[in-house]
């Protein structure tokens, strides 16, 4: 009431007046969050916020309002040893040179095998609902779901395939049945274990000599040696399977093996 009555002698009112608002962030608090966030990308607010002496949420609006910064979750891969990355440099170094022939790439094929569960795939951690409430949305998880093994190549033009395994788990005997059926051109496959299969290389020396790459011992007659730990450098796995994924998990998702193959 006090307050009122002084409100009420200085200014002839009882009206509220217009609030100054968040006090705003000066340029030099923002030079500061920027130099600090470049020196340690991976710096979280919480300890960017003791350092400087700025609130957390502070930080947080300057690095995503002001700065325009996003946080990025980090991304597993695997390891690579230096003879590792020696032997996919030389690799990719033998590649371009062949390539320099035209006709070349035209014959090459890229192949690669993939697993579909019916109960698809969801990754928790990169999953966000945003909404104003709690939605308590889950996701079932279920055990030993059916799922179907998928083989695909790809050429310069074209995707092969694709094959399906009947087995739960893709053999040497399985994967050598699946090649004696279409094995064609030059012929890529990574390092997989039923590809170093006796039989398997056996096979590839005998039908395509000289026109096979893959995991090979000192007496294959392999066209080059696919590096060990490389899946990615096959088109299949860094682009393939991703966008076949991307479009055969949307709904009305598969209720049976059947449809998840069509």
């Amino acid at each position: 009431i006090r307050r009122w009555f002084r409100q009420f002698q200085e200014s002839g009112c009882l009206c509220k007046g217009k609030s100054p608002g968040r006090p705003r962030v000066s340029e030099e608090q923002v030079a500061r969050i920027r130099a600090a966030f470049e020196r340690s990308p991976r710096k979280s607010t919480n300890r960017a916020s003791r350092d400087l002496a700025i609130p957390q949420s502070t930080v947080w609006r300057v690095l995503t309002v002001r700065l325009h910064l996003k946080p990025y979750r980090l991304q597993l891969v695997q390891a690579l040893t230096n003879d590792d990355k020696r032997k996919r440099m030389e690799f990719c170094d033998s590649m371009l040179e062949m390539m320099e022939d035209e006709t070349f790439i035209s014959r090459l094929i890229f192949s690669d095998e993939a697993t579909f569960h019916l109960s698809g795939t969801v990754n928790r951690h990169n999953v966000r609902i945003w909404g104003t409430e709690h939605p308590h949305e889950t996701v079932e998880h279920e055990r030993d779901s059916p799922k179907v093994n998928v083989f695909c190549v790809v050429s310069q033009d074209k995707v092969y395939g694709p094959f399906f395994f009947e087995e739960n788990t893709v053999t040497g005997q399985t994967y050598l049945d699946m090649l004696q059926n279409w094995l064609r051109m030059t012929f890529q496959q990574d390092g997989a274990p039923p590809h170093w299969h006796l039989m398997v290389r056996a096979f590839l020396n005998e039908k395509v000599p000289q026109r096979w790459i893959g995991r090979k011992g000192a007496q294959d007659l392999a066209l080059c040696a696919w590096p060990a730990r490389s899946p990615d450098l096959t088109v299949c796995d860094f682009f393939l399977w991703g966008y076949v994924k991307d479009h055969v998990y949307v709904p009305p998702l598969p209720t049976n093996l059947d449809d998840l193959k069509h």
